[in-house]
């Protein structure tokens, strides 16, 4: 018999060997890839709430008010409700006016603050106060939050008639010039709605109800939706 001859080698040659590595490698990257959609927490992270403060006096605070029942905490709900990831800080004190305001701006508006819904006034016109006085506490305000560059949302006050057509006019002026100098989105009367109606006022004809602080975010709700759209955030889609 002849001598057998060897069956011929495979070919394992180096261009062979890369492509054979390549493979593999493409292989496991892509079942790494599938593995990882299947663990807990590997879902894109939500982004964080748009951080506001509501900056004010007892209309903000929630005079006689439960803390879920007051403005921030029912505006807060309300735009959760539509869709929008903001968190409203209470920064309201009763009794505040302008002026005081001003002297607590820096801690009661905290570093990281995103957007303030500024409502201040309201005791100064009650108070009789020179309404230059407001105008330059309100305007002082407006610019210090611009230098730290927070926006602001102005909400306005109209002087009670009783004060007579010169102060009234002087006083309702502030929030419209404020609001044009400064480029910034105006609520022209926080408590419209409110005033006047037995149902949304308490017993001291001045402070909101439960239901009266319903109608003050019913009615500021559009003006709070421009304001977050100006700061980039729109409500998520759902479904």
């Amino acid at each position: 018999m002849g001598a057998r001859r060897e069956a011929a080698a495979p070919d394992v040659g180096p261009r062979r060997l890369r492509r054979r590595a390549a493979l593999m490698l493409l292989f496991a990257a892509a079942t790494l890839v599938g593995a990882a959609g299947l663990l807990p927490g590997s879902a894109r992270a939500e982004p964080s709430p748009l951080k506001l403060v509501a900056f004010g006096d007892s209309l903000t605070a929630g005079y006689r008010l439960p803390a879920d029942a007051a403005f921030p905490a029912v505006l807060e709900q309300a735009l959760k409700a539509k869709g929008y990831r903001v968190e409203i800080a209470n920064a309201g004190v009763s009794g505040d006016t302008s002026t005081g305001g001003l002297d607590r701006l820096d801690w009661s508006v905290p570093d990281g603050t995103q957007g303030v819904i500024l409502e201040l006034g309201a005791n100064d016109m009650l108070r009789g106060t020179d309404p230059a006085v407001t105008r330059k506490a309100l305007e002082t305000i407006i610019a210090r939050l611009k230098e730290r560059n927070i926006p602001v949302l102005l909400a306005g006050m109209l002087a009670a008639p009783n004060l007579g057509t010169e102060y009234r006019a002087r006083f309702d002026a502030i929030y419209p010039d404020l609001a044009k100098a400064h480029g910034l989105v105006l609520y022209p009367f926080f408590l419209d709605g409110v005033t006047g109606q037995r149902a949304n006022t308490m017993d001291d004809g001045l402070h909101p109800t439960a239901k009266g602080v319903e109608r003050i975010v019913e009615g500021i709700l559009p003006s709070v939706e421009t304001f977050l759209g100006r700061l980039g955030q729109n409500p998520e889609k759902k479904g």
